[in-house]
């Protein structure tokens, strides 16, 4: 490599239920990770709305900051605006992730210091609260238009971003996974290790256990199956908002270590992926999938836009959203032919490779 870039990732602390810092969690965590396993100098600065020991951490190559909103945010916010200009003063580029805040905060310094600026969008951000005050939602479509590319997680947010008016320099960089942790177990030994039954046929999910992802379908529908199928078990793991019905085979894990989480899933005759036809089925990419494919777990999915192309050659393993007899029907054939020809799984490797080759671009033409 010819080039050391200097990237700069401005983040917040706290995304999709985990903490980037404490739990060293997916796609934020992931991707500037292996960019400074090829070399690159990664520096990372985060801000957290939850109290947490501020100051430096470094995860292998990358320097994280982390910053502490505080009771009040707007205070918080200055501090951080004001270290996140210092570092982007030493950038030769700014990847800005995790709401339309950090995407709007960052095209603003990268225009005041002249630092080119790829926003990336994992989800779809007018869904989240801050998108929904007009004068934000007015200010993050225009940072979406006018930074100098953007990343987005799934073909249909590639789609929203153009509705925008976004024309070019729009590049999909889907979620992976870290396969020297998913992968493949022995089903019989994971089963003895969450205290499963050896000879039932599980069916479950690991994730979030939230009404917004139509969870309660899954649960209306184990019932149909239980009633007529004395062998069939429902295993359960993740956050949730919701209360799990009581049913003597519904064996609720709780909350798991993230390490844990390829065990549980190996321990599944057929994991499931539930999610609604709403702003977020429609957008996100659906990382668990991923995970279970490394794990080569049979699965069934909701059929909803963010899903769909994964399973573009087996539309027989999509269920209707939110509707527990198509789940059901679903389910009982996959029990039945449980072929798991996923192909190769990406790797959080091969998505740095893709947004390295985005920043070089931005870099080289900007000194060209």
């Amino acid at each position: 490599m010819t080039v050391r870039l200097r990237i700069l990732v401005l983040t917040k602390r706290q995304y999709t239920n985990q903490d980037l810092i404490d739990d060293r969690f997916g796609r934020i965590r992931e991707i500037p990770l292996h960019l400074a396993r090829s070399g690159y100098s990664v520096r990372g600065l985060c801000l957290s709305y939850r109290r947490r020991k501020p100051g430096v951490f470094w995860d292998e190559g990358v320097r994280w900051e982390s910053v502490n909103a505080g009771p009040a945010i707007a205070g918080g916010w200055s501090r951080y605006v004001l270290r996140a200009m210092r570092l982007a003063a030493d950038a030769d580029i700014i990847w800005a992730c995790s709401d339309s805040l950090f995407g709007i905060m960052a095209h603003w310094i990268g225009r005041q210091l002249g630092v080119p600026v790829v926003f990336d969008l994992y989800d779809n951000f007018e869904s989240f609260l801050p998108a929904r005050i007009p004068v934000l939602k007015a200010l993050y479509r225009y940072a979406v238009r006018r930074c100098d590319a953007v990343t987005v997680v799934s073909e249909a947010l590639l789609w929203l971003t153009r509705s925008y008016g976004r024309t070019d320099a729009t590049h999909r960089i889907e979620n992976a996974v870290d396969t020297n942790l998913f992968s493949p177990h022995d089903k019989l030994q994971c089963r003895f290790m969450f205290k499963l039954p050896q000879r039932a046929r599980i069916i479950g999910t690991a994730g979030s256990l939230c009404k917004k992802r139509g969870i309660e379908t899954l649960f209306e529908s184990f019932q149909m199956l239980a009633s007529k199928d004395p062998d069939v078990h429902l295993a359960l793991a993740g956050p949730r908002d919701i209360n799990i019905p009581a049913h003597p085979r519904i064996h609720d894990m709780g909350r798991l270590e993230y390490n844990e989480v390829p065990q549980f899933l190996s321990t599944l005759d057929v994991g499931i992926i539930c999610n609604r036809k709403d702003a977020f089925g429609t957008y996100c990419f659906p990382q668990k999938a991923r995970e279970m494919m490394a794990c080569n777990v049979p699965l069934v999915a909701a059929n909803v836009e963010g899903t769909r192309g994964l399973f573009s050659n087996h539309p027989e393993w999509l269920f209707a959203p939110e509707d527990p007899v198509d789940l059901a029907r679903v389910v009982k054939n996959r029990l039945k032919n449980n072929t798991t020809d996923y192909g190769s799984v990406s790797t959080w490797s091969d998505m740095a490779g893709h947004l390295e080759k985005i920043f070089l671009n931005l870099t080289v033409s900007r000194t060209e």
